[in-house]
């Protein structure tokens, strides 16, 4: 390995490491680790919530799943007037923006969850997967990938299985591991 140009060290590391963060988001990532110290947020926040407004949300939910947008995004505001910094809220209304084809509010709120959150805990965690997720859709690979190493370092298997699917280098590998097998395979 001492031959090894820094350039062919990274490429390994990002075939063997999913985790492994690209020298241009080492910046990025020291000021996510030193932060990573703080106190992590309730990973039950909606126990938090009063009952009413969780029975407000659910009702958010079911109007969003068919397709009743109006009333769901209605229903959310609502929510959100009687618990305006609840993360566990604008996560869930963002799916539902997502299923009504509004992205960028989507964006919004999941960006306004992850800074109530600071990305921790369980509300945290998820508000990172799905920003993940739909920096992946809007081709923005790079910040993708910064949330899912978050999430990740969180624990989320989500998160890590999205960062494989993201390295150009493990698909390429399994693209020619899969390759080889199948040639194998049929002599």
């Amino acid at each position: 390995m001492e031959s090894l140009s820094e350039n062919d060290k990274a490429v390994l590391n990002t075939i063997f490491d999913p985790l492994f963060v690209f020298p241009q988001f080492s910046e990025e990532q020291a000021k996510f680790e030193k932060g990573n110290t703080e106190e992590t947020t309730d990973d039950l926040e909606e126990t938090r919530l009063e009952l009413h407004v969780l029975d407000i949300v659910k009702k958010a939910i079911v109007c969003a799943e068919t397709k009743n947008f109006d009333e769901s995004f209605r229903l959310f505001d609502e929510a959100l007037r009687q618990a305006p910094k609840s993360a566990s809220i604008l996560n869930d209304r963002a799916q539902a923006l997502r299923l009504a084809n509004r992205n960028e509010e989507a964006l919004e709120d999941l960006n306004l969850a992850v800074e109530l959150s600071k990305g921790n805990g369980k509300v945290g965690v998820q508000a990172l997967c799905q920003r993940g997720a739909l920096y992946r859709w809007m081709k923005q690979d790079d910040d993708a990938r910064m949330d899912f190493a978050r999430a990740a370092k969180a624990g989320s298997s989500f998160a890590k299985s999205q960062l494989v699917a993201l390295n150009p280098y493990a698909a390429m590998c399994n693209s020619m591991l899969c390759e080889i097998m199948s040639k194998t395979f049929r002599s």
